[in-house]
């Protein structure tokens, strides 16, 4: 079932959301080569708790830490670890959920630590973008499908990469996963009518190679089967008459990574236009 949200109840996930982002800027100031995933995950969750929330994966269907940290050929869910050291050249996808008063709030961000070669952060760049054009589509009057379909006709047709099929954003709540599930891919016109109060994760991921991706053993982390980069990118929104209203806010994060010589900014060209 699909469950509409107040007024009420859309300020307090904005405010979980808010409270995500300024984690993900917090991991993004830290970001810098020799650092491990252990270390920024301890942050996080401290900052967390700090605000008096609890981390929203941490225990959440046996998921072991507070942020998922997935670098390169990681899509998602990569669980940060001592060994799980970053270097020059990585990008590095933080998603980072939070509870707090019966609600939930979820948004990620792809970072690039140093030199990263240039088709990489292309891939950055498409792939942030595509989350904007889906987000463009989650207006009253549209369908699911919109949304899906504006993302992947960006990313397929217009630059050659892969969206993942198997991993979907979502909508959230009460609950870190309710309905409606929402593809990155679609056809224009199809799926549930969207109406105002629906709050939703978009949250593109996609394959600079291949759509194909495979889980590893630690029943996690899911990287693409041709094992070239992935970019992840998440937004958590709701459903508004003439334009969604965008409840976290990648700003913090990125005035965050302006402030770190180690990070590189995604810095737009016209070809992501």
């Amino acid at each position: 079932m699909i469950y509409y949200k107040t007024e009420e109840e859309v300020e307090l996930i904005r405010q979980n959301c808010l409270l995500v982002c300024k984690v993900l800027a917090h991991v993004g100031s830290m970001l810098r080569p020799g650092i491990s995933g252990s270390v920024l995950d301890k942050a996080a969750e401290d900052l967390i708790r700090d605000h008096g929330a609890v981390p929203g994966f941490k225990g959440y269907r046996g998921f072991p830490a507070t942020l998922c940290v997935s670098a390169n050929e990681h899509v998602v869910h990569g669980i940060p670890t001592d060994k799980q050291i970053f270097k020059e050249g990585d990008i590095v996808s933080v998603d980072c959920g939070v509870q707090k008063n019966g609600y939930f709030g979820d948004a990620a961000y792809t970072f690039a630590i140093g030199d990263v070669p240039e088709d990489v952060m292309q891939l950055l760049r498409v792939t942030n973008r595509s989350l904007y054009k889906g987000i463009e589509q989650a207006v009253v009057g549209r369908r699911l499908g919109d949304v899906g379909f504006a993302i992947q006709e960006f990313v397929e047709r217009d630059h050659g990469y892969g969206v993942v099929r198997e991993l979907v954003g979502h909508g959230l709540g009460r609950n870190l996963h309710e309905e409606p599930e929402v593809p990155n891919y679609g056809k224009r016109g199809k799926g549930p009518m969207l109406k105002d109060g629906l709050v939703i994760a978009i949250e593109p991921m996609v394959n600079m190679g291949k759509k194909e991706v495979v889980t590893s053993k630690d029943g996690w982390t899911v990287f693409s089967k041709d094992r070239k980069p992935s970019a992840h990118f998440e937004h958590t929104v709701v459903v508004r008459k003439n334009k969604a209203d965008i409840l976290s806010d990648h700003s913090m994060i990125e005035e965050a990574i302006r402030g770190n010589a180690h990070i590189k900014g995604l810095e737009y060209r016209s070809a992501v236009a």
